[in-house]
């Protein structure tokens, strides 16, 4: 490495005229005089920094400290002659520290410590390979770890960095996204955050058919054997003789929008529970319908997410007035409770409407003809959007370091917020980057200098309501990835994305945090050499203090 000699210069300008004049004296070897020890004023004021002054009979010689070596490259020197003993850069030599060491040289000598991958065996750091026997291994984290209802399908390493990727076996799945496990450098694997969960089947869009008939859908095009459906059904008459008709049917297919006939009685109102039969666990969804004459909708469906169709049973010249009730909730959102009532009229026997919902909400909605004495129910569900853009301050950085990413918490107004991720791309490839791309990866991989790489990964419920701070480059975790340092010298894009997951969709947004040019010392790093820089100072104002 390159470096500076230390230490003081030429100790004759340090000496007084006088004591030259008794040096060379003492030297000539004056007859009559006896011989003078010139080592009596110390080594250092004789000799210089970081030596050993030697008295000789009418003269002296003086010998660098072990560690250091005199500038005339001789092994003793007399400074008369402006030499001095300057740092011996140890570190020169190859494999100094051993295998998987990485030596720093010190005033006098050197230390050592283990390199990036590798591990420290029998010792602590920083140590020294000449007294002490402690030495630095490759980090090898072994087999990757099972996972309960998950199949490893890929392990590219078991080295530092190294990342085995799972899948959830039949029947199950992983809502947060892919499973990994990740080599650290402690030499175990990072247990994952996600999980293998049994599949949630889920019944949509409900319908009435023929005045007795019900049709739905099942959203698990992973489960491909027949499941068990569980139809309970409750009716109450409508005329003046109360009376209850309970029934359960249960029906076994393997169709995505199954469909059964009931007996019903004409004239009552019913309420149907469909759920699928243990041990699968499902959503159920509820339907209520009337069989009474009076009934004039029939074959209500929801279309496009927010819209209903159904059929009028009425004379072609008779305009019919409908009456809406409707009941919006969010899971993720508690205190989300949204209720319309409206009305619209229309001559139309197949009448069409398209309502007013948020996006990423359980809807049901209550609809009557004023013909009719009861109402219908169906349950609409809207799908997320885009959440909203990330706030972040924009940083145009040339050759200077990076500040710290304040990272705010977004609100949950189009879905809910699932993670927050830092991206790292050239900034070259700025305007090709899709905010919905899926194809970052880890700073590990084969393509990270090439395509960018995730720099770090925060789970929403991680992220403190107010706002944190996340140092760029500072060598730590984040979720599965590591927050490398930026290359020196190299252009770059910094960006913060927002993702929103639900229902098996995932939408993103993304704002650019920071353009670098020319990258420079990250801001930790600028904070070490600060340090060193005041220790320096230090230093120097300590040594003109002695010499006064």
């Amino acid at each position: 490495m390159g470096r500076r000699a230390r230490g003081a210069g030429p100790t004759s300008r340090l000496l007084p005229l006088l004591l030259l004049l008794r040096l060379a004296r003492g030297a000539a070897g004056e007859p009559g005089t006896d011989d003078k020890n010139e080592c009596q004023f110390g080594a250092t004021v004789v000799c210089g920094n970081h030596t050993s002054c030697h008295n000789t009979p009418g003269g002296f010689y003086c010998i660098c400290l072990e560690g250091y070596r005199a500038t005339n490259n001789n092994k003793t020197f007399i400074p008369n002659d402006g030499t001095f003993c300057t740092d011996i850069d140890e570190c020169e030599v190859s494999g100094l520290c051993r295998h998987g060491g990485r030596c720093v040289n010190t005033p006098g000598s050197f230390e050592c410590y283990c390199m990036d991958g590798y591990l420290l065996r029998n010792g602590s750091e920083p140590f020294h390979p000449t007294i002490d026997a402690t030495s630095c291994t490759e980090i090898n984290c072994g087999n990757p770890p099972e996972m309960r209802h998950a199949i490893l399908v890929e392990n590219h390493s078991s080295r530092l960095g190294g990342v085995a990727h799972y899948i959830c076996q039949e029947g199950f799945e992983s809502p947060g996204g892919k499973i990994t496990s990740v080599c650290t450098e402690k030499g175990t694997w990072r247990e994952s955050t996600l999980t293998c969960t049994e599949i949630l089947t889920k019944i949509n869009d409900v319908s009435v058919f023929n005045d007795t008939c019900v049709r739905w859908q099942m959203n698990s095009e992973r489960i491909n054997s027949k499941i068990v459906y569980v139809i309970s059904v409750k009716g109450q008459r409508l005329d003046a003789i109360e009376s209850v008709h309970e029934e359960t049917v249960k029906l076994t297919t393997d169709s995505r929008t199954p469909e059964v006939c009931l007996a019903l009685y004409p004239g009552t109102n019913y309420t149907v529970h469909i759920s699928v039969a243990p041990p699968r666990r499902s959503v159920p969804a509820v339907i209520g319908f009337q069989t009474a004459v009076k009934q004039t909708i029939s074959n209500i469906s929801g279309f496009n997410e927010t819209c209903l169709r159904w059929n009028i049973i009425k004379k072609v010249d008779m305009e019919e007035m409908y009456l809406f009730h409707i009941w919006g909730q969010r899971w993720y959102q508690k205190e989300f409770v949204r209720e319309m009532t409206f009305n619209i009229s229309t001559s139309s026997q197949d009448p069409e409407v398209c309502l007013e919902l948020h996006p990423g909400t359980n809807y049901n909605v209550s609809l009557r003809a004023l013909s009719s004495e009861f109402p219908v129910v169906i349950s609409l569900t809207t799908q997320i959007t885009e959440p909203p853009l990330p706030e972040v301050e924009f940083f145009m950085v040339h050759g200077g370091p990076l500040p710290r990413l304040r990272l705010r918490k977004a609100k949950e107004k189009n879905g809910p917020i699932s993670s927050y991720q830092v991206l790292v791309l050239p900034l070259a490839l700025q305007s090709a980057f899709s905010c919905d791309s899926e194809g970052a990866s880890s700073f590990f991989s084969n393509t990270s200098d090439a395509d960018g790489y995730v720099a770090a990964e925060l789970l929403a419920k991680d992220v403190p309501d107010d706002a944190m701070e996340i140092p760029i480059g500072d060598r730590l975790y984040y979720g599965h990835y590591y927050n490398a340092p930026l290359k020196t010298g190299k252009d770059y894009c910094i960006i913060l994305r927002i993702t929103s997951e639900w229902n098996k969709v995932r939408r993103h947004s993304c704002a650019v945090w920071a353009q670098v040019k020319d990258s420079s010392l990250t801001l930790l790093q600028m904070v070490g050499v600060g340090l060193g820089s005041v220790a320096v100072v230090i230093i120097l104002a300590f040594l003109s203090f002695s010499a006064v």
